[in-house]
């Protein structure tokens, strides 16, 4: 599978949601090399605080199989997945999560916390992480930077 590929699209979407306001993430869901849902950050434009990059995603996955298990597919994302985001992967049966940067604050891979694949949990994810991993971290870099500079 050409990871990098998969990844540049991420980006894409990351600076859609750049455009919008939003935190710089974007997701791809992908089965048999056909990319089956896309998402972005979302939250604000939405006032939902669940539309993460990979929720919508997922959510995207969901209705485009016709069904909650969405086994057999790589999540490709541009930030280390959160708490909620990495519950959602192992509760719809994501097989591998390529993320770019790591997330020291909240990511719960194996930065902040291990959600995904903690040992109680009844399904693992295999992990791939670094691709495209400084394009991503500039980004963020790049957008918080010119937050900061707004307040």
């Amino acid at each position: 599978m050409n990871h990098e590929l998969f990844m540049q699209r991420a980006l894409e979407l990351a600076q859609q949601a750049e455009e919008l306001g939003e935190v710089p993430v974007g997701a791809v869901l992908v089965k048999d090399d056909v990319i089956i849902g896309e998402g972005y950050n979302q939250v604000i434009a939405t006032s939902d605080p669940s539309a993460h990059a990979e929720v919508v995603a997922i959510r995207a996955a969901g209705a485009a199989l016709q069904n909650y298990r969405i086994v057999d597919t790589t999540l490709y994302v541009t930030l280390e997945p959160c708490a909620m985001c990495a519950g959602a992967m192992t509760h719809a049966r994501v097989g591998t999560l390529v993320f770019a940067a790591s997330d020291p604050r909240t990511g719960a891979v194996n930065s902040a916390i291990e959600v995904l694949n903690h040992p109680t949990m009844n399904h693992r994810v295999e992990v791939i992480s670094g691709v495209l991993e400084k394009q991503s971290a500039d980004l963020l870099r790049r957008f918080f930077r010119a937050r900061r500079k707004q307040k």
